[in-house]
């Protein structure tokens, strides 16, 4: 049995192999599709407004962004990791958006990996989320255990993320969820901190919307398919390459699961993740419901070069949807909501 010496170590190890993994191509759906390129956007040739007076800031989680955007959630544990979180914060405080962490249960088991998750210094006026697995919660992890990754890290929140794809093709993976559910509405509650549920990337049901309703979460993120499949990862660290590709491929579209999850719980703040491209793409999330959206694996090869590369692809995508908003009519974020409709 692993001690839980070993166990960090062999938590860090796997972070290093999945940075490698997510660099490289083989683990992005290519039966799938996020959805996005079905969702029209309206165009009008007199628009009657400034570009520059486009206002895109808005609010997330008690927190004022200047654009509805987030730096989606992907490593720490590992000295690389911990510089790839630096620069991704340093972009975030720059741009004034939000940034979520990769996941700190390394850094619970083990305090020496605190470092590669604490951004404060470099970002100090950010939104900033932390993570932890919510298979966690049924392994002895409970309201202390959320509230010290978030304080630890001066988060102002923390998602709980759902991934039992991965976990099942996973060594020893996380494999049993029986009465997650259940434990969710013990411990959420009891954290004295926003708590967000989160996918990392094979969507969020409707369904699934519905069995949390009364949770008290204070976000959810869809989180679905169409960008990277973290079920591919862990078959390219495992095994060098992608065993199953239909069973990798399963998910929920991230257009799909908007649309559901805002249909089951229409007042609950969204993040829209997985797959997340473009400025156009942010727009289009924010016309089907979405609160904000995020963007991951596209700033993890920019962010090893240094934080100007990721303020440099950010920025593309923060005028995109500027522009998008601007030519739909859209003076304010608020303004795009359902806009997705009124295209022809």
């Amino acid at each position: 049995m692993l001690g839980w010496r070993d166990l960090s170590e062999d938590i860090t190890r796997r972070k290093l192999r999945h940075i490698d993994a997510c660099l490289g191509d083989d683990v992005l759906y290519t039966s799938k599709t996020t959805g996005f390129e079905t969702v029209p956007w309206p165009y009008r040739a007199l628009p009657e407004l400034n570009l520059g007076d486009v206002d895109l800031s808005t609010t997330f989680l008690g927190k004022r962004l200047a654009a509805p955007l987030l730096i989606g959630a992907m490593t720490g544990g590992a000295e690389k990791a911990g510089l790839i979180n630096r620069h991704l914060a340093i972009a975030a405080q720059a741009l004034g958006i939000g940034m979520m962490l990769g996941s700190q249960r390394v850094m619970l088991e083990n305090e020496r990996a605190t470092a590669t998750f604490a951004v404060r210094s470099v970002a100090p006026d950010i939104l900033l989320i932390g993570n932890l697995g919510a298979a966690q919660l049924l392994k002895g992890y409970g309201e202390e255990h959320v509230t010290r990754a978030i304080e630890l890290v001066g988060a102002d929140a923390l998602a709980l993320h759902a991934n039992p794809l991965q976990e099942a093709l996973q060594p020893s993976g996380d494999t049993n969820w029986r009465g997650i559910t259940a434990r969710f509405a013990s411990v959420v509650p009891s954290v004295p901190y926003p708590l967000m549920l989160k996918e990392v990337g094979h969507g969020l049901s409707g369904r699934v919307a519905r069995s949390v309703a009364h949770v008290g979460f204070a976000a959810i993120d869809v989180a679905g398919a169409g960008g990277t499949s973290w079920a591919k990862v862990e078959e390219v660290v495992r095994f060098g390459r992608v065993l199953n590709p239909d069973l990798t491929e399963i998910g929920v579209p991230t257009v799909t699961a908007l649309r559901e999850v805002r249909a089951n719980l229409p007042g609950m703040p969204l993040v829209a993740s997985g797959g997340v491209r473009s400025g156009l793409d942010v727009a289009k999330a924010l016309s089907l419901g979405a609160s904000v959206a995020a963007i991951a694996r596209p700033l993890l090869a920019p962010a090893l070069r240094g934080p100007e590369a990721v303020v440099d692809v950010l920025s593309e995508v923060i005028d995109a949807l500027r522009a998008a908003l601007f030519v739909a009519g859209a003076a304010k974020v608020g303004d795009a909501r359902g806009l997705g409709d009124e295209a022809d």
